[in-house]
């Protein structure tokens, strides 16, 4: 577990990569730029040396990751290398937004079932790989040894079984029912979850998941997870919208040309072709 000022740093850097990563800026040139803005009395400056020097020699940042895993979660790390596959549609700016979400959480206090919560809502919001991401999820310091081992065993269920029922069974709801009806908890469990998130879970099942999320965010105040910033397309409509007017005044120049009867169609004669002051 980090000190509570290396999440700090963590999250002002991912929130400034966020904001210039979106903008098409090199990576290797934020990194350089942004490594004298972090506080030097931490070790994220040297994490970000490390990183520099990997982007420059295979312009990637998974790797150099992976070599840090002593600094960086699996689950950031995870991220990353999601970010830079070339079939994948995670963009390295929501990335960047996802794990400045979750250093802003570790700064506030986490809980294992918040922290559970969020990152399992990343998978399902983003589309990313269950298998992958549960591996990394349970090797996240903020889980004991029961909670790595129900999250590795979650990835065979998971599909199979509907997500709320594992959450509720898994639940002091779920053991305060059992206990209510007289019967043993022997083979049951483990009860990681609290009784309002059993609660939560039972009144959501044979839902979307998100109404999960969203109903466990209102009640409990997990944090929500980023999503996906709509693509400004307004750059893109000013300059269709200068050709389509060049079209429109070249049509009426012909249809004036006609009314008077000086339209000369031989400049459009493929020898004249090079008179023709229209866009094509």
């Amino acid at each position: 577990m980090l000190d509570q000022e290396e999440h700090v740093e963590q999250a002002h850097l991912f929130e400034l990569l966020h904001e210039q990563a979106g903008e098409g800026f090199p990576i290797q040139d934020l990194l350089e730029q942004l490594r004298h803005e972090i506080l030097a009395t931490t070790r994220l400056p040297m994490a970000m040396e490390y990183l520099l020097t990997e982007v420059r020699h295979s312009g990637l940042l998974g790797p150099a990751m992976h070599q840090l895993s002593h600094y960086f979660t699996p689950f950031q790390t995870f991220l990353i290398d999601q970010s830079e596959l070339d079939t994948g549609r995670f963009m390295m700016n929501t990335a960047f937004k996802v794990m400045q979400s979750e250093a802003e959480y570790r700064v506030a206090g986490t809980t294992p079932a918040g922290m559970f919560f969020y990152q399992f809502e990343v998978l399902c919001r983003n589309r990313l790989s269950y298998d992958l991401g549960l591996t990394a999820i349970s090797s996240d310091p903020s889980y004991d040894s029961t909670w790595s081992s129900w999250i590795l065993k979650l990835r065979a269920e998971i599909g199979l079984i509907d997500f709320a029922d594992l959450v509720f069974l898994a639940s002091d709801d779920y053991l305060r029912r059992l206990e209510k009806a007289g019967k043993e908890e022997t083979g049951k469990g483990p009860f990681l979850f609290g009784e309002k998130e059993g609660r939560i879970a039972f009144a959501n099942r044979r839902k979307d998941p998100l109404y999960l999320f969203s109903a466990l965010q209102r009640h409990l105040g997990y944090p929500a997870v980023p999503k996906p910033t709509p693509i400004d397309e307004t750059n893109e409509l000013i300059p269709q919208m200068a050709r389509r007017i060049e079209r429109l005044e070249a049509r009426i120049q012909l249809m004036e040309e006609e009314r008077r009867q000086s339209l000369d169609i031989t400049k459009f004669y493929e020898q004249n072709k090079h008179r023709l002051n229209y866009p094509e």
